[in-house]
This record gives structure tokens, sequence and C-alpha cells, in this order.
């Protein structure tokens, strides 16, 4: 007992001194589970790999160039797809919102279109663009829009009347008090929004880069598929939960607390 007790202490201490250690102490024991597993062989190595198995691949294929370069197409194909995908669905968002015409008009088509898988699109995306580039940014478009846009009208519509009025009763413009008070009123929910869309995303890039890639981490487990190389798509699933646990936790998750913070919906 005085043991343990020594050991949370020490991991207080470093945890205090290193926040950033606190947010990889709950994977030690999955990894040390996981290295156990293997070392016993309750499942044949070659279905089964290692952890230092799938380090040393990792390492080879960063040395050759490939995995490097796999990582680069995915995130610049959910870059340009977000970026389209939040150009679109803000400015969707905030007319639906402000507007009862189109909300009537447009929200029943959100709502139809939004229960339409994007892999559901792959088929008909591939007859009309090919193997390429546009079929997967179609995708993540698709995929990041409906997020985006369903919290951006959550907040638009969240935001008291009052505010509005009261900003025109003091000579705001239209356009000012779009910028200036629904906005930055529901800018909370649109933060939320990219998070989820960011997020489903990223997975609807994954998928498509298995059915119809030709790089990126998707294609190179799909490829480590028809080889038989389990240790590969092993590599492909943890790089797929590292970075979208950096992306998620050291850069969304921060601005939409601050958002949060900064609109007084949350408190420090």
């Amino acid at each position: 007992m005085i043991l343990v007790w020594k050991i949370w202490g020490a991991y207080v201490r470093l945890t205090a001194r290193f926040p950033s250690v606190a947010t990889l102490m709950p994977f030690v024991p999955v990894v040390g589970l996981w290295a156990l597993v293997a070392h016993l062989e309750l499942f044949p190595k070659v279905f089964f790999p290692s952890p230092l198995d799938v380090w040393r691949s990792f390492i080879d294929l960063t040395w050759k160039g490939i995995l490097p370069d796999y990582l680069q197409d995915s995130v610049v194909r959910l870059a340009v797809g977000a970026a389209w995908g939040m150009a679109l669905g803000i400015p969707l968002g905030v007319l639906i919102g402000m507007n009862r015409i189109a909300y009537r008009a447009l929200w029943p088509v959100l709502l139809f279109l939004q229960a339409i898988g994007d892999i559901a699109w792959l088929p008909i995306l591939v007859i009309w663009f090919g193997y390429g580039l546009v079929t997967m940014t179609f995708v993540i478009v698709y995929t990041v829009l409906f997020p985006v846009v369903l919290n951006t009208v959550l907040g638009v519509r969240s935001v008291p009347p009052v505010l509005a009025r009261a900003a025109q009763s003091l000579g705001a413009g239209r356009w000012s008090v779009v910028w200036e008070v629904i906005l930055p009123g529901a800018l909370p929910n649109i933060i939320t929004g990219l998070r989820n869309g960011l997020g489903y995303g990223w997975r609807a890039l994954i998928a498509a880069e298995i059915i119809v890639g030709t790089s990126g981490i998707g294609f190179l487990m799909f490829d480590a598929r028809r080889a038989g190389s389990v240790v590969e798509i092993f590599l492909g699933m943890i790089i797929l939960g590292i970075l979208w646990y950096i992306v998620d936790s050291w850069v969304l998750a921060p601005i939409e607390r601050t958002t949060g913070q900064r609109w007084g919906l949350v408190t420090r």
C-alpha cells in the first residue's frame, strides 16, 4: 500500500511539472497489455504483432519516405476539404438561422442529405470524377458541411433577439448586427460543429482513401491488407489515432474552450 502511494505521489509530481505526461499515461497500460498478449503468443505473431514490431515498421517506412509522403497527402486533403466545408457551411448556417423562409425551404433538404452517408456517394462520384482528389475532397466537404451548418443554425437561433434589436437601436446596420452580434454569439456552436465535422471528415477521408485512393494513410492500410502485412495495418491505425488525438486535444478543444469562456458560456 505504501508503494502504491509512493508511485501515485511520483506520478502527481511528474504530471504537475510536465502536464503533457498526463495525456500519455492512460495509454501506458494499454500498450503494456498489448505487449503482454503479443509476448505470450496467444495469437499467431503474423496476425498480432508486438509494439516493437510496429515500431520497427514505423522506422522502416519513415526511412524510405513512404510514411511521411502518405501522411502529408492525408493531412492536405483534410485541410482542403475542411476549408471548403467551413467556407460553405458557416454562411449557409447563418442564412438559414436568420431567415425564416430559408429555414423552411432548406432545413428539410439538409436533414434529408445528412441521412445519406458520405460513403454512399462514392460509387457515383467515381463514375463522375474517377479515382482522384476531386472524389475524396467531395466526400470530406460533404461530411464536414452538415455538422458546421447544423451547429451554426443552432448558434444563430440561440442568440437572444433583444441583442440584435439593441444593436439596431444604437444605429447598427444589418451587416454590423450579423458581424458584431450574431456571429460572436453563435461562435461557440460554430467551433463545436467544426470540431465534430473534422472528426467525421477524418474518418470519411480514411474510408475514401481505402476505397478510391492511391496514396494516404487509408491507402497504406489497404495496400498492407493486400500484401498480408498486419503490422502495417496496426501502424496505420495507431497513426490515425495519434494524429487525431493531437489535433483534437491540443488544437480544437482549447479553441472551443477558450471561445466558450470568452462569450460567457462556461466559467474558468
